[in-house]
């Protein structure tokens, strides 16, 4: 039980800066997250190679890989199986898989190779009341400055929500380029919530104010931001 206690105690969490390491990759050596620097990333890890589920994810992201890069955002992979296996693995994928309409797909994106469960376990992606061989599906959401934004698990049965991961990223540039929050299940061009008020006097304005903001009480207040204000890809 203290092993375990101490592994969650040492998990990132959001607002951390996101753990160095180095490592060998299918696309070379990374020093991560230095090599990105300036970029938004997204480390992801699946349980092993050459197993379904990861298979179909791998596919997907491939398949996205330039709407992401559209935003400036570098997708990275992770599992504990080696090099030539991930080569393999890969390989394999553009070479006889086909899934939902999509073939020939390659790859280009480094996956990590951590034979050792180093990364795994300082990411916390090994999770023991999961399994204690495999890495659980963990996405890392990390910003330009190398900080963590968000954080998302799945179990290792269940595959990933693409249109979710790139709706969060895109949610999280919106919200950091005009100073807004976003709503429940908010999508680009949807309305997006003003900061509450600070002040007594601002949230009187704010309800008197009907032009450019919609206020349902003095807390929660809406405005406009179009669809082409926002960058998608």
């Amino acid at each position: 039980m203290e092993n375990l206690e101490q592994q969650a105690a040492s998990m990132p969490r959001i607002g951390d800066s996101a753990p160095e390491f180095k490592a060998i990759t299918t696309q070379g050596d990374l020093n991560f997250p230095g090599d990105y620097k300036g970029k938004w990333i997204i480390l992801f890890s699946h349980p092993a190679d050459f197993t379904p589920v990861c298979t179909s994810e791998f596919i997907t992201f491939a398949k996205m890989e330039p709407e992401f890069m559209a935003l400036n955002c570098q997708l990275v992979g992770l599992s504990i199986d080696g090099l030539y296996s991930h080569i393999a693995w890969l390989r394999t994928i553009k070479e006889k898989i086909e899934f939902k309409g999509m073939k020939n797909i390659e790859v280009k994106f480094p996956l990590i190779e951590d034979i050792s469960m180093a990364v795994a376990k300082q990411y916390g992606m090994i999770q023991p009341g999961e399994s204690t061989t495999k890495a659980v599906r963990a996405v890392f959401f990390i910003d330009p400055k190398g900080i963590i934004r968000a954080i998302i698990y799945y179990p290792l049965s269940m595959g990933r929500n693409f249109d979710e991961i790139k709706r969060a990223l895109t949610a999280m540039q919106t919200a950091d380029t005009y100073n807004i929050a976003t709503p429940a299940d908010w999508r680009p061009g949807d309305d997006v919530i003003v900061p509450t008020a600070g002040s007594c006097g601002v949230a009187q304005e704010r309800m008197e104010d009907k032009e450019e903001m919609t206020c349902h009480d003095w807390f929660f207040c809406t405005k406009p931001l179009p669809l082409e204000k926002v960058k998608t890809a």
